[in-house]
């Protein structure tokens, strides 16, 4: 390796894909002329011989950063921002269209629960073929093996094929491989998510070791914006496939949670890379709606607000769930609204709809919030976004003094009463004053 010289160097890297569309043949030889004529202005879409018309899209543009040995950058945006596929050429799963991405060291990446994995194989025997995917020897594997299980906390299951772990064993001790093995830039997606939260703080504790205690470099794509401004020193925000800030972790999370409130983006597109799930059932759009039935993201707390998720669903499922998590500005869950909670099943789906979720008394103090959803059909995950929608609570009326404690101080205003009372000099308690927090 080179001394002085970045660890990684990305120079205007881009990716493009081509998207099919069935072309629609002319129905009459005036309607092929002028098709013919308009063609010049679409120069973004060429129809090739099986029928098929193509659209480009761009899901990286001319991105260009460095990143020091020993530094931890946090990758932030909204869905479809361009993240995973940045990883994704870092870690020499899919290559660039344009531009290049140079590597002086030896990369671990965690993408996605199990990357890496053989199903048939035991935790054991993954252990092994995983860190000689990753370029170690044997011996440095031994080395490194109890460290490994005991972080995984899957020793009991060491034995047994992975292909029959959950989802979160499967990430303990895939994370546990890749930050265990010595890497010389460890490169981490969403995919902690899976894990619990105890498990979470462990993996970010871990990180800050590798990062600060180790000497290696740690790219680290996240949603979580605490977790970002705890472990980052530095961030780098993309929209659009594109590199908008490069700077300090605070200074690019406080700008990305306000594009975020303000952003008016309903409608999802299929091709969302942060998207996952079987796709059975697909959400089309997402908005929230006063009583009145306006669209808005600016929200009064003590108002009721109503969430509104279109469907659809091309797999044929009988009966649904919807989870949704809403998160504070530093994407700290503060609350949770399922339907397996309120014991209310979705079933008799068309093939398009419309699933509503009302809350009659908006019960958040005044800052920003996001709300991710998963919807499950036929007891499987369908389809999972990540801060699907985001609002702002503006103003109060939650309680009668129509004032707010600090968002700093609460999570949830809660509906309650206070009572006072005095003592007289007869000993008799007495009812002096008695006052309603609430309407």
């Amino acid at each position: 390796m080179s001394s002085g010289k970045p660890i990684i160097d990305v120079q205007q890297l881009g990716k493009c894909y081509k998207l099919g569309h069935q072309a629609q043949r002319a129905e009459s030889f005036r309607d092929l002329l002028a098709g013919i004529l308009k063609a010049p202005l679409r120069n973004l879409r060429r129809i090739s011989e099986d029928g098929m018309e193509h659209e480009m899209f761009w899901a990286l543009k001319d991105v260009s950063f460095q990143a020091e040995r020993g530094e931890v950058v946090g990758i932030v945006g909204s869905n479809g921002a361009g993240k995973s596929t940045l990883l994704k050429i870092l870690s020499r799963i899919t290559e660039p269209t344009t531009g290049r991405a140079l590597l002086r060291g030896r990369l671990a990446s965690l993408l996605e629960v199990g990357t890496g994995f053989h199903p048939e194989l035991t935790g054991r025997e993954n252990i092994f073929l995983n860190g000689s995917i990753l370029g170690m020897k044997r011996t440095e594997i031994q080395r490194k093996f109890d460290e490994i299980v005991a972080f995984s906390e899957v020793e009991a299951f060491l034995d047994t094929p992975v292909k029959y772990y959950s989802s979160g064993m499967y990430v303990r001790l895939a994370f546990a491989v890749a930050a265990h093995l010595e890497p010389d830039v460890l490169v981490v997606d969403e995919v902690l998510a899976v894990g619990d939260a105890e498990f979470q703080r462990k993996c970010l504790g871990k990180m800050q070791q590798v990062a600060a205690g180790e000497g290696r470099t740690v790219l680290f794509v996240s949603h979580n914006m605490s977790a970002v401004q705890k472990l980052c020193t530095r961030a780098i925000l993309l929209r659009k496939g594109q590199v908008v800030t490069d700077g300090p972790a605070e200074d690019v999370v406080r700008q990305y949670l306000t594009n975020l409130a303000d952003s008016a983006e309903t409608s999802l597109t299929g091709d969302n890379p942060d998207r996952t799930g079987n796709g059975k059932m697909r959400l089309t759009r997402a908005r929230l709606v006063t009583e009145d039935g306006v669209p808005t993201r600016r929200l009064v707390a003590g108002e009721p607000i109503t969430l509104e998720l279109g469907y659809r669903n091309p797999g044929g499922a009988s009966r649904g769930n919807i989870y949704m998590l809403v998160l504070n500005h530093l994407g700290t869950a503060v609350t949770t609204l399922d339907t397996g909670v309120c014991n209310f099943t979705l079933k008799d789906f068309a093939g398009e709809g419309t699933i509503t979720c009302r809350i009659p008394r908006v019960p958040f103090p005044m800052g920003r919030y996001h709300i991710s959803v998963t919807l499950d059909a036929d007891g499987q995950k369908a389809d999972s976004l990540p801060n699907l929608i985001a609002f702002e609570v503006e103003t109060s009326r939650f309680y009668d003094s129509q004032r707010t404690p600090s968002v700093n101080l609460c999570a949830v205003m809660v509906e309650h009463t206070w009572t006072h009372t005095t003592d007289t000099p007869t000993g008799l308690a007495t009812s002096v004053a008695s006052a309603s927090a609430v309407e």
